[in-house]
């Protein structure tokens, strides 16, 4: 299994990134998918969830309004629309698969079932 994670970049503060989750040998539909990031000094922040049918999504207070996840099952596929982008968002950002949504909202790292490498994004002043 493989999730491969693209998108990331350097953007001025106020602009827009897409992140794109590409994922591979899984029976994506059965996955709640996620992202999360590590910002340099920090622990790794959960920031939004979209369960196995689309149809619920759950953000962290830190981008609600301003991110957006969507999935497209057809092409085993989740993306995050970052809008309004602040340097506080600068981090590298996960994308993660798990069965259970406990596990991805409960941030738990050994019991993810799969993890991305991660994309940077940086967002200057």
């Amino acid at each position: 299994v493989q999730l491969q994670a693209s998108g990331g970049g350097l953007v001025q503060a106020g602009g827009s990134l897409r992140l794109s989750c590409v994922a591979s040998d899984l029976t994506f539909s059965n996955y709640v998918m996620g992202w999360f990031r590590l910002a340099p000094g920090k622990e790794r922040e959960f920031v939004v969830m979209i369960n196995w049918t689309g149809t619920s999504t759950y953000y962290a207070d830190s981008v609600k309004g301003r991110f957006t996840i969507t999935r497209d099952d057809t092409k085993n596929t989740v993306y995050l629309q970052m809008n309004s982008l602040r340097p506080e968002d600068t981090a590298i950002y996960y994308c993660a698969a798990d069965r259970h949504l406990a596990t991805m909202w409960n941030n738990d790292h050994y019991g993810m079932d799969y993890w991305g490498k991660g994309t940077l994004v940086t967002v200057s002043s």
